[in-house]
């Protein structure tokens, strides 16, 4: 059997979540703004969960339609065929958002939304009564345009949460956006790869995963694992096929951090994400950054300087990186900033540059060649 699924991403991104999803072998996949859509088997809940590096979630998609008014949506929401999914002891707290539609009160859609499906499984249950003590079905609904996609959300807690960074630094840079920046420096393991502003090193950490072919999702869990519709083979089969592609190479990938507590944090989660033996994390500072062989890769997210008075001590860091990395022969950059001074301060003018977000700060790669 097939099912439609919608996989959630971060702007910016989706073209890199599309080429993944392809890479799967699934079906029908197609980029939106914000997200990525494709066709899939039972199997391919746990494949893409466990395998994808820069989508959020893999959402179930049970149905579209029109809804203007509460009556039109509590009546779709309740012809789907929820026993199909949810045991009668299962729980489903609904969640969502609305944007640009005649709904457009969260609140009141979830609350429609929770009856319609309670209605629907005590009819088909013969119960009065539903205690939710059993697995957690997440219910999530988007309502654009007056158009409600209705989902379950298989994953849980975002595909970002990989669990080798149970405590970040400060401005956490999300993982699924640090393996985004490493697919778009096409990082295959054959260069050395720096990050001098590493931060909690989840940068070095993604290159270390991307290099190695391992599997992101290979070391938690997901929601959909505890559904009783799900043959609980799929994930040991999906886990053993990721594996079963790893590479075992060696590979020189170097964070660099002024503060040693972010240095110490690095190897930290680098030992909770298996790769210590690939990255090696060092107290630097990035104005003194040099290398003495030619060709390299720089992928890097230096601080922003969001607040006034951390604004000049942004620029100051700037400038004084890119005096430091005028020196490098053949090396390739990819800068993130948000800084709208950031070439300027940095001295060059980068080649290429795409807009990205972090978390919901509009930012720019720049891009050095």
């Amino acid at each position: 059997m097939e099912f439609r699924f919608a996989v959630p991403c971060l702007f910016g991104v989706e073209g890199l979540a599309a080429d993944e999803l392809r890479r799967l072998d699934v079906k029908d996949v197609s980029a939106e703004n914000g997200r990525v859509l494709f066709t899939g088997t039972a199997a391919d809940i746990a494949r893409v969960n466990i395998n994808l590096r820069t989508g959020e979630r893999v959402l179930l998609l049970l149905d579209t339609f029109e809804a203007r008014t509460f009556d039109s949506l509590f009546e779709s929401v309740k012809a789907i065929r929820w026993e199909d999914y949810i045991p009668e002891n299962g729980a489903f707290p609904v969640k969502g958002h609305c944007l640009n539609s005649t709904l457009h009160s969260v609140p009141d859609c979830q609350r429609i939304i929770k009856k319609a499906v309670a209605e629907r499984l005590k009819t088909r249950s013969k119960t009065s009564w539903l205690d939710e003590s059993g697995a957690k079905y997440q219910i999530q609904f988007s309502i654009m345009n007056d158009s409600v996609s209705v989902c379950l959300d298989t994953t849980g807690a975002g595909l970002h949460k990989r669990g080798y960074r149970p405590v970040g630094a400060a401005a956490p840079l999300r993982e699924t956006l640090a393996a985004a920046m490493v697919k778009i420096a096409r990082y295959r393991g054959k260069e050395q790869f720096c990050d001098p502003f590493c931060g909690s090193g989840t940068i070095p950490i993604e290159a270390a995963l991307a290099a190695l072919n391992r599997a992101p999702g290979l070391n938690r869990k997901f929601d959909a694992q505890n559904w009783l519709w799900l043959d609980g083979a799929i994930w040991k089969n999906a886990k053993d096929e990721a594996r079963d592609k790893e590479y075992h190479g060696s590979y020189d990938i170097w964070g660099g951090d002024i503060d040693p507590k972010c240095v110490e944090l690095s190897r930290e989660n680098a030992r909770r994400a298996g790769v210590s033996d690939q990255v090696r994390f060092e107290c630097a500072e990035a104005a003194d950054f040099t290398r003495d062989t030619a060709g390299g890769l720089i992928v890097t997210n230096p601080p922003y300087g969001e607040r006034v008075m951390e604004h000049a001590e942004a620029e100051r860091i700037y400038r004084r990186f890119g005096a430091a990395v005028r020196r490098l022969d053949g090396w390739k950059m990819y800068i993130l900033s948000s800084h709208t001074e950031f070439e300027r301060t940095f001295g060059r003018k980068a080649v290429k540059k795409r807009k990205l977000y972090n978390g919901m700060i509009k930012c720019d790669l720049h891009m050095y060649y």
